[in-house]
């Protein structure tokens, strides 16, 4: 009875913890949209005049799990999605994700995602444009060499009340496939970021380094006067013209740069008195010509044959040739500049807009917006989500994403080995073609058969066709050497005509045999094996 007891308690205390554990990770998730229901009614399309793209809840390809998907191409888009609350991202650690399926592929268009600042900073939902404000823009845009997982980050300078666009440096590349890829954005208390792409770190940075961020959130202390002007008399010239140097009396500056050459004498047999050109004799004036409204009709022109035999036709005229003389416009050399100071540069004043910062002062994230331009249709997004906890969106990932991600990339596998294959195939069958040309050149034909044989193991066994390529190489390269450099000198051995007896004019019948022998050689038959 006691040991049923226990069993009862640790069941009961297993059964509290794994509903604590959900109630947890139920308070982590701030917002969830797995688009498993239509977004008619809860997203709001914009309904501005230059967004006229189709939004569309759609199956991403392959799989029964729907999306919001983009429809048309080369149109803008913009739709938004209010929160029940406002997230804070100043207390402990925020983490966006989403995913998105580029099932045409990107060559010029945005995939990311705006979380926008409360309406009272400006805007409404049903007019939500590239105007209404964000606090953080994130996800793929790409085209022509933009090609980046943008992470930008609004935020108001305290002193001039300005809001700036902070752009993330050297932010990772957008995947280039066709698969469902899942982008993760994870603000952490001690003032860091990180970007994952489908859950691997891509960049770590923070906030504060101006190494990290685009302009610096911390501004310089100090900036260039803006009211500081250059003196007049200061010379930033690092060279001078010598102003003691003097042009040297034999340097003319008329020369030609080319003169005729004196030397030259008219080739013998030049046809002064022929044109280059002269009328087509064999042309005819067309039946249709009219001279009042075509014209006086003219013969087109065709190349003089008397010229093709001469070395040429024509008034002769000596060529030209490089003047010696010639110098160009002569100029003083540079010397150092004695009153040279460097370029000018306005002196450094305090920074009247710097501040300093402890922590970014984000705004706090009221609505989730879509605003994008785009040339490819085909963009799914799905699986949003805003959290408190990392561990949490990494187990969407591998509940939401990572199985639909696994059987896209087996499908892509195949089909890349499929077009390997057929790749492989035209490329061997073009090769044999090549082969079969090669076994007919008359100079191999004692080695013809040879040839077919290892063409044929080839055709049947494709591994080996890079074997069977050296094999005939190996078989040309020997006859071209035994060609060249010949082989051993048989000796000559003197022997006495015998008279063979001939009836009717004919050879003898060890004559007969060789030609036999010959012509059955020529006729052999081009092998090649069967297609199936």
């Amino acid at each position: 009875m006691m040991i049923m007891r226990r069993y009862a308690l640790l069941l009961l205390l297993a059964f509290a913890s794994l509903q604590l554990l959900c109630f947890a990770a139920d308070v982590d998730v701030v917002f969830y949209d797995s688009f498993e229901e239509s977004f008619d009614g809860r997203w709001i399309v914009s309904d501005k005049d230059d967004y006229k793209g189709v939004w569309k809840h759609s199956k991403s390809e392959g799989h029964d799990d729907y999306g919001l998907l983009v429809s048309e191409m080369a149109q803008k888009y913009a739709i938004v999605k209010e929160l029940d609350e406002a997230v804070n991202l100043k207390e402990g650690t925020t983490v966006l994700q989403f995913e998105t399926r580029l099932q045409s592929g990107l060559e010029c268009g945005g995939a990311y995602l705006k979380y926008l600042r409360p309406q009272d900073a400006g805007w409404k939902p049903n007019e939500f444009d590239n105007e209404s404000p964000y606090s953080i823009m994130f996800g793929p845009d790409k085209c022509g060499a933009t090609n980046k997982v943008h992470f930008i980050l609004r935020h108001k300078n305290p002193k001039s009340g300005e809001y700036i666009e902070h752009h993330l440096k050297y932010p990772p590349s957008v995947p280039s496939d066709k698969l469902t890829h899942v982008f993760t954005a994870i603000l952490k208390p001690d003032n860091e970021v990180s970007i994952l792409v489908d859950g691997e770190e891509k960049k770590k940075a923070s906030f504060l380094s101006a190494e990290d961020f685009e302009p610096p959130l911390i501004p310089s202390k100090t900036i260039p006067d803006p009211d500081d002007k250059k003196p007049e008399d200061w010379d930033e010239r690092a060279k001078i013209p010598d102003p003691d140097a003097v042009k040297p009396e034999d340097w003319d500056e008329d020369a030609h740069m080319e003169i005729e050459d004196e030397e030259a004498v008219k080739p013998e047999g030049w046809l002064d008195e022929e044109p280059e050109e002269i009328d087509d004799p064999e042309a005819t004036k067309p039946e249709d010509w009219d001279d009042e409204e075509d014209g006086e009709w003219e013969a087109p022109k065709i190349e003089n044959p008397k010229c093709e035999t001469a070395p040429g036709c024509g008034e002769w005229k000596r060529p030209m040739k490089r003047n010696p003389a010639y110098k160009g416009k002569w100029s003083p050399p540079l010397i150092d500049n004695p009153s040279y100071k460097g370029i000018w540069k306005p002196q450094e004043i305090p920074n009247p807009n710097y501040f300093e910062l402890e922590k970014p002062d984000f705004d706090p994230i009221a609505a989730i917006g879509i605003e994008i331009w785009t040339m490819q249709d085909g963009i799914l997004f799905d699986n949003i989500l805003i959290a408190k906890n990392d561990k949490v969106a990494e187990s969407y990932r591998e509940t939401t994403w990572k199985p639909k991600f696994e059987v896209e990339k087996e499908k892509q596998k195949a089909e890349d080995e499929a077009a390997d294959s057929a790749r492989l195939a035209d490329f061997q069958r073009k090769v044999f073609d090549v082969l079969y040309k090669v076994a007919d050149i008359p100079f191999l034909s004692k080695y013809k058969h040879q040839i077919l044989d290892l063409i044929e193991h080839a055709e049947t066994q494709p591994n080996l066709t890079i074997g069977v390529l050296v094999s005939i190489v190996v078989i040309i390269l020997t006859i071209f050497f035994k060609l060249i450099f010949g082989g051993k000198k048989q000796p000559i051995v003197e022997k006495k005509p015998e008279v063979a007896e001939t009836s009717n004019g004919e050879g003898s019948s060890g004559e007969k045999a060789e030609e036999a022998e010959k012509e059955e050689a020529a006729a052999a038959p081009r092998r090649r094996r069967r297609d199936n």
